[in-house]
């Protein structure tokens, strides 16, 4: 079924676009694909990117802080990079290009998504304490992506690279790997020196 792709607020994609037509920004890129990328440039299949904070009492639910946008670039029908943004105070402004490999497998996550039979809105998942980013399928996909917060029956799909002992672009459902991110990120138990 397809996907439900929310819309990026006006700004944050404005500031991508202004950063693509600006030949400083693309030539300072460190994003070798982007810079040499022939024929215009453009922006599609925008992200809600959001940070994973674990649950805050045991066996309750994730929570997600909206951190920014995140907009594929293509160069024709070749996806090329990433133009990421932020909110400020003063708004939503450009942050960085980007390329690597969640690039191809956000791509791949994407496709894989567009198989399921229910309706999803898609999201990126960051969880920074592990150096993971999952696709998160949010299963109420007219939601506001700004507020949108893990259901009991949202998806996730962990993509390539993923930690050790996770794995990539298999399908999980959130309330069985959100509990393993979370006992991975708690911090260690304090030794006891006196026993």
């Amino acid at each position: 079924m397809p996907l439900l792709v929310p819309p990026a607020p006006a700004p944050a994609l404005l500031s991508v676009l202004a950063a693509l037509s600006s030949p400083t920004a693309v030539q300072e890129a460190r994003t070798p694909a982007l810079r040499s990328a022939e024929g215009p440039l453009d922006t599609e299949t925008p992200l809600p990117v959001h940070v994973f904070e674990p649950a805050r009492v045991p066996g309750g639910l994730p929570q997600a802080r909206l951190a920014g946008w995140r907009f594929h670039i293509s160069a024709g029908a070749r996806v090329v990079a990433a133009g990421e943004t932020v909110l400020t105070a003063d708004g939503w402004v450009f942050s960085r290009f980007a390329e690597g490999p969640y690039l191809a497998s956000t791509e791949r996550a994407l496709r894989q998504a567009e198989t399921l039979p229910d309706m999803y809105q898609p999201h990126l998942l960051s969880v920074p304490g592990l150096y993971m980013l999952a696709l998160w399928l949010h299963c109420r996909p007219r939601t506001d992506a700004a507020t949108a917060q893990p259901d009991p029956t949202d998806l996730l799909v962990p993509l390539a690279p993923a930690p050790p002992g996770i794995t990539a672009h298999r399908v999980h459902r959130l309330v069985e790997l959100a509990p393993v991110l979370s006992v991975r990120l708690a911090p260690p138990p304090l030794l006891n020196p006196a026993a």
